[in-house]
């Protein structure tokens, strides 16, 4: 008689990265092209976890939005939902929130910068190359943020 013991091994599978939704927009349309290019950036990053009925299973979904001025017009929108489904199993609930907020974010987001800077190029405007993102230190400012909070 065999006796089978739990698979207590952490476990992390990438299943599906996809673009979940794209959005640009030039809200001036062809006078964004009429003046000196003086670009301006604002980067936001945002990141959602949706929890999938199959065990051990998570939708992670990173929204990158940028949005360009140039002088006092708005050149450029433009925003993009990188989404991933990853199976993450046998991990303590910190490891866990870390994987999710940190470890996946950092693989979704070279997707969604190359999706930006499509969107940007075929807009009509110079390539924007976002810089790389640490979120492992953006996951620590949250940790840090959520226990001065609940101090």
């Amino acid at each position: 008689m065999t006796t089978e013991t739990p698979n207590t091994e952490i476990q992390f599978q990438i299943q599906k990265i996809y673009t979940k939704d794209v959005s640009f927009e030039i809200p001036k349309g062809a006078n964004a092209f009429k003046q000196e290019w003086k670009p301006e950036l604002t980067v936001s990053l945002n990141t959602k976890v949706n929890n999938l009925p199959e065990d051990n299973m998570y939708e992670v979904v990173l929204t990158v939005e940028a949005e360009v001025k140039s002088g006092t017009t708005d050149a450029f929108s433009a925003e993009v939902q990188q989404a991933g489904i990853f199976v993450i199993a046998n991990m303590e609930d910190k490891q866990l929130d870390h994987a999710q907020y940190a470890f996946c974010p950092n693989i979704l987001y070279p997707y969604a910068r190359e999706v930006i800077s499509d969107l940007v190029a075929k807009g009509g405007f110079p390539q924007l190359c976002l810089a790389p993102v640490n979120f492992d230190t953006i996951y620590q400012q949250k940790v840090e943020k959520q226990k001065e909070t609940s101090n």
